[in-house]
């Protein structure tokens, strides 16, 4: 998944999160930015009972939370989930590239946008991905200025 901060800066820059089932987010200004939330059917947690290791069930969370808007939170997308959303954005280009490289150390992510080659590089495949999104997306935001 991308960086919190990374998210962050895509969130700002207008990625629009749709919320889907086991997908990862943080809770910001809360006092909770240290714990990664995942969206789930059911809570499953693991507890000892009687000595032994057992996973326990709880339909709803007895929290004092009861809920959040998504727009308060940051989603942490995957790294599939990242790239979906940088291909989906590259359709249209006239010379589609994306390319993503092992390189020591980290990742570099190799796009053609607007007829111009960009490169990204980070320790993660999510970040280099999401840093060409991020890229693209404050392309597009200035262009519309």
């Amino acid at each position: 998944m991308v960086s919190k901060e990374l998210a962050q800066q895509l969130k700002e820059a207008g990625l629009v999160w749709e919320a889907k089932t086991h997908d990862f987010f943080v809770i910001p200004e809360r006092g909770m930015d240290e714990h990664i939330f995942v969206v789930t059917d059911v809570m499953a947690h693991l507890e000892l009972l009687k000595g032994w290791p057992v996973v326990t069930f709880h339909g709803t969370a007895e929290w004092a939370l009861d809920y959040i808007l998504t727009a308060e939170v940051i989603w942490l997308p995957s790294e599939a989930q990242i790239r979906a959303r940088l291909e989906n954005a590259l359709l249209g280009e006239a010379d589609l590239k994306l390319v993503l490289t092992l390189q020591h150390p980290g990742y570099r992510c190799d796009i053609i946008y607007d007829n111009q080659p960009h490169s990204f590089t980070s320790v993660s495949a999510s970040d280099a991905y999401g840093l060409a999104l991020l890229h693209i997306l404050e392309q597009h935001n200035h262009s519309h200025d």
